[in-house]
């Protein structure tokens, strides 16, 4: 009984000790929300490239033949907001048919938003047209995700990379078109006497 005694007295804390579940305690919540805080505060992202506000997509349900009229709609993109930072990538998932699709023509403008903006370095390119809006697609492509259905198969690859220099004559002259895709090849990893290929003549990676 004695040894009892002695046992409990040894395990009490002394008067003066300090709990440790409060020390614990103040720094979990220093790493959870004020550390992480801190570091946001500290990295200045600067304004958006890129900014989406209510962002919507609706394609009429039609009735008849001769005389259509509107009996519904299918809203395929539903105010979708959201902002893109210098640096990040953002990854849109869903399941098939949900709009993902239909997001990314939105915001290269080869769909025509119902409602909605989107703002490419402060400015609104839901609003832009002919030269304008050229200009901006200098600075935003897509990369389809099908290269069998996205490549001309009776066009050379030379033929099919220098085809935006005919809609953006500036960025490479007639004479330098030929030099300027055998170094676009070269950046990806392609030897540049590739150029006189057809797609069907590239592994699938290549493509």
């Amino acid at each position: 009984m004695a040894d009892t005694e002695k046992n409990d007295k040894a395990m009490e804390p002394a008067a003066d000790a300090t709990p440790n579940v409060t020390e614990v305690e103040t720094v979990e919540a220093v790493t959870e929300d004020e550390a992480v805080a801190a570091i946001e505060a500290k990295v200045d992202r600067g304004e958006p490239i890129l900014q989406v506000r209510n962002l919507v997509k609706h394609f009429p349900l039609t009735q008849g033949i001769l005389f259509k009229r509107q009996i519904g709609a299918v809203k395929a993109v539903d105010g979708v907001s959201f902002d893109l930072y210098q640096g990040e990538t953002l990854g849109i998932v869903g399941e098939s048919g949900c709009g993902k699709s239909t997001v990314a023509k939105l915001l290269m403008t080869l769909e025509t938003a119902t409602a909605g903006e989107v703002f490419y370095k402060g400015q609104d390119i839901t609003r832009l047209s002919g030269r304008a809006l050229r200009a901006v697609r200098r600075n935003i492509q897509m990369v389809f995700q099908d290269p069998y259905t996205s490549l001309n198969p009776r066009m050379t690859v030379g033929d099919i990379i220098g085809e935006p220099f005919e809609i953006h004559p500036e960025v490479a002259p007639k004479g330098d078109r030929r030099r300027k895709v055998q170094d676009l090849l070269d950046v990806v990893g392609l030897n540049p006497e590739y150029i006189n290929r057809y797609p069907h003549q590239f592994s699938g990676g290549q493509r």
